[in-house]
This record gives structure tokens, C-alpha cells and sequence, in this order.
């Protein structure tokens, strides 16, 4: 039986290298993706308005990229 947080934040698997700061960065991209879906369908139903919107995801964005660079994550350095 699929519980009501699987249902709303669903997870999918990773199939990347597994590396601890990947992992936790992949956690952080399907947050990100799942939130962004929620406030485009909160946009486009009316309940927000685009501005609004757009702040938001433009805050969430930011997160995501100093989650990246936090994680080191891309750096070539990096091994």
C-alpha cells in the first residue's frame, strides 16, 4: 500500500555514481522539481499570482545552487 507521503513526494531511484555529496544533491534536485510543480499548478490554477511565482522559484533556485556549490558538486577537482 502506497502511504500519502509517497504519494505527494515521490522519490525515484539513483542510478548516478554513488558518492555521498551526489546522493544528497540528487535528494535536493527531486525536492526542487516537486516544489517547483506545486507552484507553477498553484500559478496557473489562480491561487498565486506569476510574480509570486516567480519569486518563489527564483528563491528555490538559489537554494539549489548553493546546495551545488556547497556539495562541491561539477568541480573538477574533485574526485
Amino acid at each position: 500500500m502506497v502511504s500519502k507521503d509517497d504519494f505527494l513526494y515521490p522519490r525515484s531511484r539513483y542510478y548516478g555514481q554513488v558518492q555521498p555529496q551526489n546522493l544528497v544533491f540528487n535528494a535536493n534536485l527531486q525536492e526542487f522539481s516537486q516544489r517547483i510543480s506545486y507552484i507553477c499548478n498553484l500559478e496557473s490554477g489562480g491561487k498565486i499570482p506569476p510574480n509570486e511565482a516567480y519569486k518563489q522559484i527564483k528563491s528555490l533556485w538559489k537554494e539549489l545552487k548553493r546546495s551545488k556549490k556547497q556539495l562541491q558538486i561539477g568541480n573538477k577537482d574533485i574526485l
